[in-house]
């Protein structure tokens, strides 16, 4: 049996593994710009936060009182609308208590039981893709965690998104009461919060993950190995990392589904109760389905939305990385491989400058 192939045969190139998908500034630039926006994100969530609704500043409609009065509409009577400031700022309140509980109630359930579909999931993950106790395989189940990470990194997106949004709804309807200018600033900071710290949770935990899984599944090539060998662990190592849009996606399924059935049969609930059954308009104060509609807006539209982005991000990064890994030019050269996180990472520089 002849001996293995060695470094110091001159029939076989090798490479130092030290110098592959090597960084000369690419974190610096990702890291950089991902912080920056989860600064900015907690800078407009500050600015939301520190708006106080104050009763003597709503001016009340001078409408709510002949409609609350009106002899004339079918529901004069019982349609008892705030006609001062006092009663405009209790009503306001007592409404954005009801939409934000309801919001934190419904993602509180769906958290819970999407939990345990993906604790069951990242258990197959390791039964079936990492299997560390089979010979020849990496001893920690590598998919599994990022499939983990990416699935709370979803979650905490979706969560982030309604918080603010529940907070800012009010606080946009005082201010929009007061001045349209000022409301609209309101509702643009509220809008950042989530813009901003999606796209910069998922690049810091995306860096890290790539950064902290590299010395563990590159350590078994040595210092220097073949061109295949070497392009066949990078491919593997973005491969365990895709498990991150995996998780990603797994969330973002969920909560763009089940947010979006129940916004679409609270809405339609809403309706046939009061349009068709009562007679009621549009959004009627009578009618009690509203804020169930209001909370469907909330989980669906925001909350399910966050995590479909989030999960869109992390799944195309993955998979540009992934496919990066077939080219021994972009390996080999610094930084380039890293393209696709640091394209995302100027996009957040350019949407603060241009937005």
């Amino acid at each position: 049996m002849s001996d293995p192939v060695t470094p110091q045969d001159p029939t076989v190139t090798t490479f130092a593994v030290d110098t592959i998908i090597k960084s000369s500034y690419a974190h610096y630039i990702i890291f950089g710009c991902a912080i920056f926006a989860c600064a900015w994100a907690g800078w407009c969530s500050f600015m939301v936060s520190k708006i106080e609704v104050k009763a003597e500043d709503i001016k009340a409609s001078a409408e709510a009182e002949e409609i609350s009065g009106g002899d004339d509409c079918k529901i004069g009577d019982k349609l008892k609308l705030p006609t001062t400031s006092e009663e405009c700022y209790a009503k306001m309140i007592e409404t954005n208590v009801y939409i934000k509980s309801g919001a934190r109630t419904f993602l509180r359930k769906e958290y819970t039981y999407l939990a345990i579909f993906c604790a069951l999931f990242g258990v197959l993950l390791l039964c079936t893709v990492d299997m560390p106790w089979k010979e020849g395989n990496l001893p920690v189940p590598y998919t599994m965690i990022s499939f983990l990470i990416g699935a709370g990194t979803s979650m905490l997106a979706g969560f982030l998104g309604m918080e603010i949004a529940t907070t800012a709804n009010v606080k946009v309807t005082y201010l929009c009461n007061i001045s349209r200018d000022e409301g609209f600033k309101a509702a643009f900071n509220g809008g950042q919060v989530l813009g901003f710290g999606l796209v910069g949770l998922a690049l810091i935990f995306l860096e890290i993950i790539i950064i902290s899984f590299k010395p563990s599944v590159m350590e078994p090539l040595g210092a220097e190995a073949e061109q295949k060998a070497i392009q066949d662990q990078v491919r593997m190592l973005f491969e365990l990392v895709s498990g991150y849009g995996l998780g990603g996606s797994t969330v973002a399924l969920f909560g763009r589904v089940g947010g979006g059935i129940y916004t679409k049969a609270a809405d339609v609930g809403a309706d046939l109760a009061g349009k068709v059954q009562s007679d009621l308009p549009e959004d009627s104060p009578l009618n009690p389905g509203t804020i169930a509609d209001n909370v469907g807006d909330n989980v669906g539209d925001i909350a399910g939305m966050g995590a479909d982005l989030f999960g869109s991000l992390a799944e195309s990064t993955c998979a540009a990385l992934v496919v990066s890994s077939t080219s021994w030019p972009l390996l080999t050269t610094p930084d380039a491989v890293y393209f696709p996180l640091m394209v995302t990472s100027l996009g957040i520089v350019a949407s603060f400058v241009c937005v």
